[in-house]
C-alpha cells in the first residue's frame, strides 16, 4: 500500500483487511492519487484514476441530465471479480474509490467497510487552518514582514 497522504493509511489498511478487496485506489475527482493498493505498474494505476475519474464525471452529469441526482456508486459484478466505484466527501474535499474484489468478498461487505473507511477517513483527517483573505492593503505589509523574517532585517 501506498498513500501520499500519511493520516489516510490505517484507514485504508482496515479496509483492506476487513473487507478483502485485491485493488484500491483513492483519488481527486480530478484523477489524482492519493493512495493505492495492489497496482504493480504506475502506468495502470494513471489510467485506473483517470479512467475512475471520468466515469465518475459523467455518469454524475448523466444522473443530472436524466432529472435524478448523481450516481452515488457504480457497480460491475463479473464472473471472478467485481467493480466498486464510488465517490465521497472528506474534510479534504471530494474524492473517488476504486475497488476491485474477488469471491472472497461480496459487495455488502464491500459496502459495509467502505463505510466505516469514509467515516474513518473523516476523523483521521488533520484539521487545516482556515485562510484568511489575501487584501490588497495588507499585501506589501505582509510580504516585508515575511521578507524580514526570512532574511534577518
Amino acid at each position: 500500500m501506498k498513500a501520499i497522504e500519511p493520516w489516510v493509511e490505517s484507514p485504508l489498511r482496515t479496509f483492506l483487511a476487513e473487507s478483502s478487496a485485491r485493488v484500491v485506489l483513492l483519488m481527486t475527482t480530478a484523477g489524482q492519487v492519493v493512495a493505492q493498493h495492489g497496482f504493480t505498474r504506475s502506468m495502470d494505476v494513471m489510467s485506473a484514476a483517470a479512467l475512475g475519474a471520468g466515469i465518475v464525471a459523467s455518469t454524475a452529469e448523466l444522473g443530472r441530465t436524466l432529472g435524478g441526482g448523481p450516481l452515488a456508486e457504480l457497480v460491475h459484478q463479473g464472473t471472478r471479480q467485481g467493480i466498486f466505484l464510488a465517490s465521497f466527501d472528506t474534510p479534504r474535499g471530494r474524492w473517488i474509490a476504486l475497488v476491485v474484489f474477488g469471491g472472497e468478498s461480496s459487495l455488502g461487505l464491500v459496502q459495509l467497510f467502505f463505510g466505516r473507511m469514509v467515516t474513518d477517513l473523516a476523523v483521521a483527517a488533520p484539521v487545516e487552518e482556515p485562510r484568511r483573505a489575501v487584501l490588497a492593503e495588507d499585501f506589501e505589509r505582509d510580504l516585508n514582514a515575511s521578507l524580514r523574517a526570512l532574511f534577518g532585517r
